[in-house]
């Protein structure tokens, strides 16, 4: 191939290879030219030996049906492509067992790196099985950055859970409402913990608490489920918060099932402004996170590796129709 297209064979290695140091673009045409006449497909398995690592990424999630995650890993996949690597993308079902043995299968084919995008488990035991995974990936020279899955030996990405689910809380304080409950997630998970704990404190600081907590999935019929035990317990709410968006859209399609009018009778809200919002009516408010530049964060992270960091995400309040006071 070097010789068809008259360059030396470093020059058609660098081309067809990639490297530090980058031939001039008309050199380049010529080899891509003479690969596209010989049929010429690098060999990636090769390519992997050689350079002790292949161009693909792993992105590993914990559900990509959720619109939380299926943002942040769209980040990745964005910033990825952007430096033509190969994006290898896995849903773990929030299985700490199965992502183990993801971030061990992508160690095996030599991934470049990995972004892990899941809420943190409270469960000792799988944060270490985890955290011993995690050191192995990076002991293979691979980069690996994580979001929301703060405690481990690599780059992390962290939401601003606590201070976002705070400002929520004094900011439907400020609007006049007064009898809340929360629809929690599950506790094992450091992000619904977090978010609930924070809305606490918030409402703490104008001297209320929480007419009723109810926990339930970290999902659409996870929220739908809770509101209904709500609402068969008479709670007396005026307002409920979900400690995410999903679970309080579930919510809101159980209120109108019930005939309760939102904000009329009960006020809604949710954590994250995934972009499903835009066809919910009411208006839902929320606590935004920029979800896809978080994913693209992560990806920076993970290639440039280095020393572990960890940066933090400003939340940011959006009041709509959900919680209007008449």
């Amino acid at each position: 191939m070097a010789q068809r297209a008259g360059v030396s064979v470093a020059t058609a290695s660098r081309v067809l290879n990639g490297g530090d140091r980058v031939p001039r673009p008309e050199l380049q045409e010529r080899v891509k030219a003479a690969a596209e006449e010989l049929g010429y497909t690098p060999n990636a398995q090769a390519q992997a030996l050689a350079k002790s690592s292949t161009n693909v990424v792993g992105i590993l999630v914990h559900d990509i049906e959720d619109p939380y995650f299926a943002a942040i890993a769209n980040g990745v996949m964005r910033a990825a492509d952007e430096r033509n690597l190969l994006v290898m993308l896995a849903s773990t079902f929030r299985d700490a067992e199965r992502e183990i043995a993801y971030l061990a299968s992508l160690r095996a084919q030599r991934a470049r790196a990995a972004v892990m995008i899941g809420s943190r488990r409270t469960d000792a035991e799988s944060l270490a099985r985890t955290a011993s995974e995690v050191g192995s990936f990076l002991n293979s020279g691979a980069g690996l950055a994580l979001v929301s899955q703060s405690g481990m030996p690599a780059h992390t990405i962290e939401p601003d859970n606590r201070a976002g689910a705070a400002a929520l809380a004094r900011e439907l304080v400020g609007l006049g409402w007064r009898r809340f409950a929360v629809l929690g997630g599950p506790d094992t998970l450091a992000t619904a913990r977090d978010r609930r704990d924070g809305f606490l404190a918030g409402l703490a600081d104008s001297g209320l608490e929480p007419v009723a907590i109810e926990s339930g999935d970290f999902t659409r019929d996870g929220g739908h489920a809770a509101i209904e035990r709500l609402l068969d317990r008479g709670v007396g709410a005026d307002c409920v918060f979900a400690v995410n968006d999903v679970m309080a859209v579930g919510a809101m399609s159980a209120l109108r099932q019930r005939g309760v009018d939102v904000p009329g009778q009960l006020g809604v809200a949710g954590f994250d402004d995934i972009a499903t919002l835009r066809d919910v009516w009411p208006g839902l408010t929320t606590v935004r996170l920029p979800l896809e530049q978080m994913g693209r964060r992560a990806l920076e992270l993970a290639i440039h590796g280095g020393e572990p960091t960890t940066e933090t995400f400003r939340a940011e309040v959006v009041l709509r129709e959900s919680t209007a006071r008449a």
